[in-house]
């Protein structure tokens, strides 16, 4: 092969191949980086589609996810596409197609299938929220809306940043609950750190907006706090 030319997926025996090999052996037997080589297709000048694969896996977009040590899939569910454009060998094609499988598993993570999801304990709500806020860089605040029957009928972020009273203001927060005709609210955020032991600011927020809630006839059912990959339930931790 003449240098610098680049490296094809045909170029390699049939059996090494992702896209046969998924084919034949099922998704199960590829690696993340051979899943990942499938959807991009082709590589880069000199570079296999899976090697290209690596090398974004491999990827940390800013010293915030350097020092949380936010990689590979961590780092594709949180990258925006202008970062993606930005590493050289990803345009717009494959950049979309990178996003939207993203997207995509996001969503089948948190049961979109057309059906009405429901949040009637703290582990729907962790099982709903987990994909997206395990990963986040900064808190984030959200309430997710319910209706009488539980069905969240709503996801509204209501601040970024370090939580504390003056940012999660009832004001915020209810001003959604009231506009989507929501019966109740279920509290959450995150805990970039990947702990989700609760604060004594987040007991005190807590609170105070339970107590909001109460005023304006809109329960407040529980605040789930997400860490990577575990949460905790102030309802079951009982502060409500």
């Amino acid at each position: 092969m003449p240098e610098g030319a680049r490296r094809r997926m045909k170029d390699l025996p049939v059996d090494e191949r992702p896209r046969e090999r998924l084919l034949t052996h099922g998704a199960k037997v590829l690696s993340t980086a051979e899943l990942l080589a499938v959807i991009l297709r082709t590589g880069t000048k000199g570079e296999s589609a899976v090697e290209l694969a690596r090398r974004v896996l491999r990827l940390k977009a800013d010293e915030a996810r350097e020092a949380n040590g936010i990689s590979g899939l961590g780092y594709l569910a949180t990258v925006s596409a202008d970062e993606l454009m930005a590493v050289p060998g990803l345009g717009a094609a494959k950049v979309a197609q990178i996003k939207a499988v993203a997207e995509l598993a996001r969503r089948f993570a948190q049961g979109d299938n057309g059906t009405r999801v429901t949040a009637s304990n703290p582990e729907e709500v962790a099982r709903l929220l987990m994909p997206e806020m395990r990963y986040l860089e900064k808190e984030h605040f959200k309430a997710v809306l319910l209706n009488t029957k539980n069905h969240v009928i709503g996801v509204e972020t209501i601040s970024v940043g370090s939580l504390n009273s003056s940012i999660v203001h009832p004001r915020e927060i209810f001003k959604e609950a009231i506009r989507r005709v929501a019966a109740a609210v279920i509290l959450a955020h995150n805990h970039p750190s990947g702990d989700p032991t609760p604060s004594a600011e987040d007991i005190a927020v807590t609170r105070r907006l339970r107590r909001a809630g109460e005023i304006l006839g809109i329960d407040v059912l529980d605040h789930i706090i997400i860490g990577d990959n575990e949460y905790v339930s102030l309802r079951e931790q009982g502060v409500l």
